[in-house]
């Protein structure tokens, strides 16, 4: 079977998205397995590897199975399979709302241009900021969404910098800030955007409020 065909699947499963934007939206995801960052604060190492090798159209049926409007493919980091662009399309095709999760270091030039680009930019406390491709600036649009994942003062900083230097907000008003899980408090963070009058939306990671913050499949 070729790679233009399949896809490694690490679970495929419906809840409510969240993060970004659409938090709170029921939403299917499709996380495939494999990445190749390995960010200090990583909460899916368990999609590093394993999984199962399966027809695109099978991966296409069961997602369009749980009959949410929202579908989001993650990982991983989906775009290291070159069958997750086909799958982005069908589902596009199929009247879905798609949101792609992707870490910023993957080339998103070739996403279809329907679907919801979530890109990170690694911040300094990730272990993984110099794997920014800063190229994939040129291929975010309004509807598009840049998230930080922020662990101290120093990575705020950095978000902050960013976002200036490279004009985020001329590129995207969906930039997203937020705190790797038990690291730094979300007050903290709060404060810091209020008191620099920064343009971006807070968020927590519903469903680690919802569930244990180390349950999957939810």
């Amino acid at each position: 079977m070729s790679k233009n065909d399949t896809l490694v699947v690490h679970e495929i499963y419906a809840s409510i998205q969240g993060e970004s934007t659409f938090a709170g939206l029921p939403c299917t995801f499709v996380r495939t397995t494999g990445c190749n960052l390995r960010c200090a604060w990583c909460d899916t190492p368990q999609a590093f590897y394993g999984g199962t090798r399966m027809r695109r159209e099978e991966v296409l049926a069961r997602a369009l199975s749980f009959g949410t409007r929202l579908v989001e493919l993650t990982g991983g980091e989906p775009l290291l399979q070159p069958a997750v662009f086909s799958l982005i399309r069908e589902l596009c095709d199929a009247s879905r709302t798609v949101l792609i999760e992707t870490s910023g270091e993957a080339d998103v030039s070739f996403v279809d241009p329907r679907a919801h680009k979530i890109m990170d930019l690694k911040c300094p406390g990730s272990g993984e900021s110099h794997r920014n491709r800063w190229s994939n600036l040129g291929h975010i649009g309004p509807h598009d969404e840049i998230k930080f994942v922020l662990t101290d003062r120093a990575d705020y900083e950095w978000m902050r910098s960013t976002i200036r230097e490279r004009g985020l907000e001329s590129r995207t008003p969906n930039l997203l800030a937020s705190t790797a899980f038990g690291t730094l408090a979300i007050r903290d963070l709060i404060a810091w955007v209020l008191e620099d009058r920064l343009s971006v939306r807070v968020q927590l990671q519903l469903h680690k409020l919802v569930w244990p913050p180390n349950a999957t499949g939810v």
